[in-house]
């Protein structure tokens, strides 16, 4: 039953990491419906590195725009510059939350994973997204590469918000490219390519932190984290080409009232079940 249990985590993981609808939200929940016979210290690894697999999908969809570099038929390599600079602009926006997760990761999850923080920021950030629709901001960015490195940082300073449970990582970066004037679809698409590095690093060190506390992981555990990573790698690649279809023709107040929606859901369970801590 774990394993099937897993897989539905991995489905859940790889719908919600690209909407902006907040993954931690939907796992809060799910996980309290799809209880697994395993620790929590090993649940708390699970949730984070199945997102492995969601990133993997990126890596492949998008290969042609990530991949640096470029070999001849006579053997020479060269370096394909856009990308060069794609990455050096992630890298930029990525730094805010390499430093702050290293620093804040286990008292985050210590002090805010729970009931209430996420229903707030699920609504918060619901409510962000249809009032910045609202401003009808018009594009002045439609291209990832026309992303500047001032707003690659802002951009990356918006991602630091998303370390609070239920504000969703690729809600905070949306919200904060709008602002600065980006199209739907370059702000997704930079949204997307942020995560490699960020969910990569994330993942290596909730392994790290679990295998340093002297925990161990046995062939039933590496299964499923291997089925979770499967799961959200497929479904992934679904999600990914919905939203890009998505926004070349609506806006996010969608996912705005959805957030809303959901929030209100998370406080009733921390009602019914008495977990307002």
């Amino acid at each position: 039953m774990d394993m099937i249990k897993a897989a539905l985590l991995g489905v859940i993981e790889g719908i919600t990491e690209w909407l902006p609808i907040s993954s931690t939200g939907h796992m809060i929940l799910a996980e309290r419906l799809l209880q697994m016979d395993q620790t929590p210290e090993f649940m708390q690894m699970f949730r984070v590195v199945i997102q492995l697999g969601a990133i993997a999908a990126v890596v492949v969809l998008y290969w042609n725009r990530l991949w640096p570099v470029v070999r001849h038929p006579d053997g020479q390599i060269t370096l394909k510059m856009p990308s060069v600079r794609l990455w050096m602009k992630i890298a930029v926006a990525t730094l805010p939350a390499l430093v702050l997760g290293l620093l804040l990761d286990d008292w985050l999850d210590a002090h805010f994973y729970n009931y209430v923080t996420v229903a707030a920021m699920l609504i918060l950030y619901g409510i962000l997204f249809i009032l910045v629709e609202r401003q009808n901001i018009q594009p002045c960015i439609t291209k990832v590469a026309q992303i500047t490195w001032m707003q690659a940082l802002i951009i990356g300073l918006w991602q630091v918000l998303a370390m609070i449970p239920g504000t969703s990582r690729s809600g905070a970066t949306i919200v904060g490219g709008l602002l600065l004037g980006l199209s739907r679809p370059a702000v997704a698409e930079f949204t997307f390519f942020l995560a490699v590095p960020v969910m990569f690093g994330a993942s290596l060190l909730k392994v790290v932190k679990y295998l340093g506390a002297g925990l161990t992981l046995g062939l039933p555990q590496l299964g499923l984290l291997l089925v979770g990573c499967a799961a959200a790698f497929g479904v992934s690649i679904v999600a990914i080409r919905f939203l890009m279809d998505y926004v070349k023709k609506h806006d996010f107040k969608f996912f705005g009232l959805y957030r809303m929606a959901l929030g209100a859901v998370v406080l009733v369970m921390a009602v019914i079940n008495g977990l307002f801590l």
